[in-house]
């Protein structure tokens, strides 16, 4: 009787680790073995099952759903392309770079962590222009100048625009006041005003990164309708 049950026993251990296994790639990121008595039948005793060999497989289940779906949120505190801001007292927060044309229309938006410098992100946001279709000849990717103020009076910025065949117009650094916008600068200070209208981009709440960057695009192509509708309605 004793090796009947003990026989019957390791037959339902085998049966439940092949459960087991069969399940194990669509757990919720398991880290435990607690998670697994939810597939176990409730006739079952529990010291029937030898957890040992699954371990390994289940941590490398677990890592890799988390690798996949981005939820390794204890791993960056504060969601992706977060910094320290230093205009909060070093509160976790991130920036937006938007380029906008005379009008005050974004034509690039791009995010990084609050405590990268503006100037690292000039090109990246140049290059990220969309060819913008005129009422005659080819569409247009380039502006022909640039007006930016005194976070990016550097030499490599002037540069990045001279070789891209943009006209740097950018603030210099002790020779303008800062006490003034300037008679193009305070455009794309509006546009970022508008930005900070919407409440889901004031406050930053989603840890995703590609969440936060479409609710930008979003909020650029409400702005752009919004000109439409003022030219054309």
């Amino acid at each position: 009787m004793a090796t009947t049950q003990a026989g019957s026993l390791a037959a339902n251990a085998n049966t439940v680790s092949r459960r087991i296994r069969r399940f194990i790639t669509t757990l919720p990121a398991a880290s435990s073995p607690t998670t697994l008595q939810l597939f176990l039948p409730r006739s079952m005793p529990r010291t029937a099952i030898c957890m040992d060999p699954l371990l390994p497989l289940l941590s490398r289940s677990a890592n890799l759903q988390r690798s996949t779906s981005g939820e390794g949120r204890a791993i960056h505190k504060g969601g992706e392309l977060t910094g320290p801001n230093p205009t909060d007292r070093g509160r976790p927060g991130s920036k937006r770079h938007v380029l906008v044309d005379a009008n005050g229309i974004p034509l690039a938006v791009e995010l990084t962590a609050a405590n990268v410098h503006d100037s690292t992100m000039l090109e990246p946001v140049l290059d990220a222009v969309p060819p913008i279709r005129q009422c005659a000849g080819r569409p247009r990717k380039r502006p022909a100048k640039l007006h930016a103020d005194k976070g990016y009076d550097y030499p490599r910025c002037r540069c990045a625009c001279r070789k891209r065949r943009v006209v740097p117009r950018i603030a210099r650094r002790g020779v303008e006041s800062s006490e003034r916008l300037g008679r193009h600068r305070w455009v794309v200070e509006r546009t970022l005003a508008w930005f900070g209208r919407y409440r889901r981009l004031a406050v930053r709440y989603e840890r995703r990164a590609d969440i936060f960057a479409a609710f930008h695009h979003f909020a650029a192509a409400l702005t752009c309708l919004r000109f439409v509708e003022r030219w054309f309605c």
